[in-house]
């Protein structure tokens, strides 16, 4: 399939490696009794122009979703019409927020953009064959999922950085006081996060081969910062529905434009 790359498939044999040997379990905090148990869904973009040209792209704003890309995010949108969504949130990068846009209209919501929940970054590989990732872009987040947070990526982030700055945007979703909001982000991000992060996260390490997150793959989670998080769903390439052609490079402009366009 166009929508699966190579770079998510190097990552995947790097990170269930680095499971296998390690047990990865994040401590929940003890909750309050007030703690509130919120459900985050975490949405990777449709196919963009980056995933076809086989390239490492991480830089802002990134470049456009593809046809398919653009049809992924209309299916995605069809999908989960029926989550009763209270916030819609993207990265920083064109490609999560035109795959949000279907999702946003029908929910109408606004799209919130959150700076992180960007990709992780790749410094000095940035523009670099995919091929290579597992060698060179995924060497340091594989030693973050060992526990070695201190490992860099040339050029880049070190562990404790892209952890802080994950947990920084989703702390401003919490204070907004939303229950079940929709993340539109990126694969890298999603996996490393969720693995590092889920009380249960060693649990799901096997499903990085059965069943890896794909564009519009999903990751939904439970918990809160207080008492932690679980995750509760791993859907990796999920069954998308028919949706109406909405032409060459065309997203819908209007609710009504949803279905069909």
């Amino acid at each position: 399939m166009r929508c699966w790359n190579v770079r998510m498939a190097a990552f995947f044999a790097v990170v269930i490696a680095a499971l296998t040997m390690v047990g990865l379990v994040a401590a929940p905090v003890q909750a309050a009794p007030t703690a509130r148990e919120m459900t985050l869904t975490f949405v990777r973009h449709g196919e963009s122009e980056g995933n076809a040209s086989g390239k490492i792209d991480t830089t802002t704003p990134g470049p456009d979703l593809t046809d398919l890309g653009r049809k992924q995010a209309r299916q995605v949108a069809e999908l989960l019409s029926d989550q009763r969504f209270d916030g819609v949130y993207a990265s920083r990068m064109v490609r999560t927020q035109q795959t949000a846009r279907p999702t946003a209209l029908r929910h109408r919501l606004p799209i919130v953009v959150k700076p992180g929940f960007h990709e992780i970054l790749a410094g000095d590989y940035e523009g670099q064959p995919e091929s290579d990732a597992r060698d060179t872009y995924f060497a340091a987040p594989s030693k973050w999922l060992r526990g070695d947070l201190a490992a860099r990526i040339p050029g880049a982030e070190n562990g404790y950085e892209f952890k802080k700055r994950v947990d920084d945007s989703l702390a401003s979703v919490v204070a907004a006081g939303k229950k079940n909001p929709v993340i539109f982000a990126h694969g890298g991000m999603i996996m490393v996060w969720s693995m590092m992060t889920a009380s249960n996260g060693a649990d799901y390490a096997q499903k990085l081969q059965t069943d890896p997150l794909r564009n519009v793959g999903r990751v939904v989670m439970k918990g809160n910062p207080t008492k932690g998080w679980r995750i509760v769903e791993w859907i990796g390439n999920p069954q998308l529905p028919d949706v109406a052609d909405c032409g060459a490079g065309a997203l819908p402009l209007d609710l009504g434009s949803l279905a069909p366009c």
